[in-house]
This record gives C-alpha cells, sequence and structure tokens, in this order.
C-alpha cells in the first residue's frame, strides 16, 4: 500500500491530490520549483520539497528519494506524459500514479497513434504519418485542402497550423516544424484533412492495466481558444444515444488495446453530419476531470491512487450512470480585451463564489503572486444542476459572485460566453470564438464589475437610484473614488 505521495506540480491540480491524500490517511509531500509562488499550495500538505525544474525527471525522482516518498502523482502538465518519469519510477522502485511508461510512449507519437488506432478498427481522420517527410506535397494533394500540419510529438496546440491553398503548405510546415522542435524536441509532422465546424469530445477512461477498461462518458471541450480548452461540458448537447454508445465503444476498445492504467481520455473530432474520427489518447488526469466527478458521483483521483497501490477497479461498467449537468470554466489571469495577453501581479482581494451546486479547484487566495512563468491559470470553476438549461444560469451566477482583484482576469469574458444565444442552443464547435468574436467583445471593465460586487455587498451600494451604471475607469481607486462621489 502507499504510505506517501509526492506531487512534483503547482496550483489547483496539487491542491486537489493533497486533498485526496488527506481523506485516505496518506502522507502528502509537495514537489515544487524555487520560483513559484507555493505559499497558499504548501498548506494543504503535509510537507514540502525543492525540485530544480518541474520538468527535471531526475530532480523529481531525487525529492521523491529524500522525503520517503514510496508514489509520485504527476497531476496534468510538466512530466505527467513523459514515459521517462514512469520509466524512472519503475526503476527505482517508486509507484506511479499513472499509466505505464510503455502506453505513455505508444500515446505520444501521434504517428504511433494513429497506427495502433487504424488496426484496433478506430475511425482515424484521413491523412498522411509515413516517415518520408519530404512527401507532404504530393500528400497533401492527395488529401485535398484545407489540411491540418500537427506535430507528431506532443499537443496543446503547439507545431499545429491549418493549410487552406496550396501554397501556404511549404511556409506553414517550416514553421511548424520550429514550433514543434521548440516545444518537444522533435521536428516531425504528420498531415490530417481539416474538418470544418468540429466538435471535440472526449470520453473519460480508467483501466487497471490487466485488461478491464472502463468509460465514465463524455465532454464537450468544443470551447477553444488556440487550440486550448476554455469552457468544458458533460453531457455533450444535441448529441443521440446511439452515436454517443459508438464512440464510448470505441474509447473503450482503443484503451483496451495498449493495456491501459489508471486514469485517462480518448478524444475524438466529430463533423457537423455525426461521423466521429480518434483525435489523440492523454494519459493522464485530465483539467476537466471535475465535471465527470459531479455527474457520476464517483472520486477520480481517490481512484487513481486506490488502483496504483494495488487495488480493484472500483467500479463495473454497469455500476456507473449519469445524472444531470455540469459546466467548467477556466480562470485565468488574463486581459480579453488586449488578445488575452497573461497577466502577473499581487492578488489584492479574492473572494470565490458559494452555494448548491458551486465548485471552485483554486491554486490561488488572496496574497498571492501571480508570475510569468507559468501557466496562468488561477482556478475552474464547475458547477453542477439538474438541467443544461439550469446549469448555465448557475454558472453565470457563480462567475458574478466571483471577485479577484489585483490582476486582470476572463471572469466577465466567460459570463458572456456562457449567456450567448449559441451556446445556450449548444451550437458549439471549436471555432466558437471565432466565429462569435465581435459579440464576445469588449463588456463592463472587469474591476468595475469587480468592485461593484464587493461594495454592493457591504451595503455601500443599497439605495443608489437607477442601479449600478459604473462609469468607465481604469484602475480600483478610479472606482471606488467614481462610487464615492
Amino acid at each position: 500500500m502507499i504510505d506517501a505521495i509526492l506531487v512534483p506540480n503547482r496550483g489547483e491540480i496539487a491542491v486537489r491530490i493533497a486533498r485526496a491524500c488527506r481523506e485516505i490517511g496518506i502522507r502528502s509531500i509537495l514537489g515544487h520549483a524555487a520560483n513559484d509562488d507555493v505559499r497558499f499550495v504548501r498548506r494543504f500538505f503535509d510537507d514540502a520539497v525543492p525540485l530544480k525544474s518541474y520538468l527535471d525527471v531526475n530532480s523529481v525522482i531525487d525529492a521523491a528519494r529524500a522525503s520517503g516518498a514510496d508514489a509520485i502523482h504527476p497531476g496534468y502538465g510538466f512530466l505527467s506524459e513523459r514515459a521517462e518519469l514512469a520509466a524512472a519510477c519503475e526503476e527505482a522502485k517508486i509507484i506511479f500514479i499513472g499509466s505505464t511508461a510503455e502506453s505513455i510512449a505508444a500515446m505520444g507519437s501521434k504517428a504511433h497513434s494513429r497506427h495502433l488506432m487504424q488496426r484496433l478498427g478506430v475511425p482515424v481522420v484521413p491523412g498522411y504519418d509515413g516517415d518520408d517527410q519530404t512527401n507532404f506535397q504530393a500528400e497533401a494533394d492527395r488529401i485535398g485542402y484545407p489540411v491540418l500540419v500537427k506535430a507528431s510529438a506532443g499537443g496543446g496546440g503547439k507545431g499545429m497550423k491549418i493549410v487552406r491553398e496550396r501554397g501556404e503548405l511549404q511556409p506553414q510546415i517550416e514553421s511548424a516544424r520550429r514550433e514543434a522542435m521548440k516545444a518537444f524536441g522533435d521536428d516531425r509532422l504528420l498531415l490530417e484533412k481539416y474538418i470544418e465546424e468540429p466538435r471535440h469530445v472526449e470520453f473519460q477512461i480508467f483501466g487497471d492495466g490487466r485488461g478491464e477498461v472502463v468509460h465514465l462518458f463524455e465532454r464537450d471541450c468544443s470551447i477553444q481558444r488556440r487550440h486550448q480548452k476554455v469552457v468544458e461540458e458533460t453531457p455533450a448537447p444535441r448529441y443521440s444515444e446511439e452515436l454517443r454508445q459508438r464512440m464510448a465503444q470505441a474509447a473503450v476498445a482503443a484503451a483496451r488495446g495498449v493495456g491501459y492504467r489508471n486514469a485517462g481520455t480518448v478524444e475524438f473530432i466529430v463533423t457537423p453530419d455525426g461521423e466521429f474520427y480518434f483525435l489523440e489518447m492523454n494519459t493522464r488526469l485530465q483539467v476537466e476531470h471535475p465535471i465527470t466527478e459531479q455527474v457520476t458521483g464517483v472520486d477520480l483521483v481517490r481512484a487513481q491512487i486506490d488502483v496504483a497501490g494495488g487495488k480493484p477497479m472500483p467500479w463495473a461498467q454497469s455500476e456507473l450512470r449519469q445524472r444531470g449537468h455540469a459546466i467548467e470554466v477556466r480562470v485565468y489571469a488574463e486581459d480579453p480585451d488586449d488578445r488575452f495577453l497573461p497577466q502577473s501581479g499581487k492578488i489584492a482581494l479574492y473572494a470565490e463564489p458559494s452555494g448548491p451546486g458551486v465548485r471552485v479547484d483554486a491554486g490561488v487566495a488572496q496574497g498571492s503572486e501571480i508570475g510569468v512563468s507559468y501557466d496562468p491559470m488561477l482556478a475552474k470553476l464547475v458547477c453542477y444542476a439538474e438541467s443544461r438549461d439550469a446549469c448555465i444560469d448557475r454558472v453565470d451566477r457563480a462567475l458574478r459572485d466571483y471577485t479577484i482583484l489585483g490582476v486582470r482576469t476572463n471572469v466577465s469574458w466567460l459570463r458572456r460566453v456562457v449567456t450567448h444565444e449559441a451556446f445556450r442552443d449548444g451550437r458549439v464547435s471549436t471555432r466558437f470564438l471565432v466565429e462569435h468574436e465581435e459579440s464576445l467583445g469588449r463588456g463592463t471593465p472587469e474591476v468595475v464589475s469587480a468592485v461593484a460586487a464587493v461594495l454592493s455587498s457591504a451595503g455601500v451600494l443599497a439605495g443608489r437610484p437607477g442601479g449600478v451604471s459604473p462609469p468607465r475607469v481604469t484602475s480600483v481607486w478610479d472606482a471606488l473614488g467614481s462610487w464615492g462621489r
């Protein structure tokens, strides 16, 4: 059994794992980089050790040994999908809470995973993933434009380019190679047919590494900016039960085909006419796992730890049910009015929403310093309700109640997304934000809205005739001054 877990990660996912450890009675150790403000996260852990870097495998293994940890939970991001860490854990006799090095390596290469899915009978997007990296022009002509140039290694939209005309292909290939080499140290590419107006649907899967695999239903992750997910929900809207079942069967077949162990996802691109194609497998816990927990009533992180520690699969497929609807929005320190540029600074005031069906997984608190070295996600707001419409209303209310001052965030912009007529109607695709960019544009300055919420809750604005109609201001102090006049 596991006695102590090292978590070489940061932010809300580190807190999430530490809470699970405390519930089980397992000692938790935070592995953190020296340049990271971990004061808030540290309070949830029993101990902490420094790392040279979140990306240094040897530093992580050394930290586990020094702290007495007999297991490592990588969370997501950083080393979570690095086969080298899983292999190093095996060599050091440390339990890796995740999939095997073999499965991670097999799914880490998009070309290899495409070949494997084809052998398993899982539909893949028409494309080219051969070894001849000089033959792309002829293959793109064969596939037909538009085509998608993709890095064979890695993900997150890096090394990914849409090519709509023949003359654009070579410059985009060169650009994709540079990005892929910088991000992954591997400049190999592949081509796929680009599907217009696709939806991005993923299935949460869980395996015991001995052939038993279950799925915990689907999540729609179509609302994306620059290939990064922003809003996720489950169940996916506007899908027939027959299509869901076919995708679920394909997801389980894919996971079973690699002898999958622990939590992961199988991701699909779905066309407007209901065809679906394998996109990739993420061999780790997903950022959006809380919405699956909300509608199924399971604890995925605890299940990860239990199975890694030798316990049997916690559920049979027949025992898993969905109830209600859940939506997650990602709260970032970024400026939606200025190209979504990441923001830095100190959080001067922080107040989370609460109430029935509202969950906040946060990695910051009042006083936290937001730097420029890491992803600017501050928290995930997760809402649950009996119906999709009620869930959207709850997300809107919770975002209105979310107050963050000191750094600009995307909270007001997220409200505009979830209350947009097309989103409420379930008419979503990966081009949603591009197509509705104008109508999702500038709203009331967020800092003014936040100050208004705080002053209103304190009774300062009570009885003001005509309600709150804040002037356009540029700072918290201007906002406070305007209401004081």
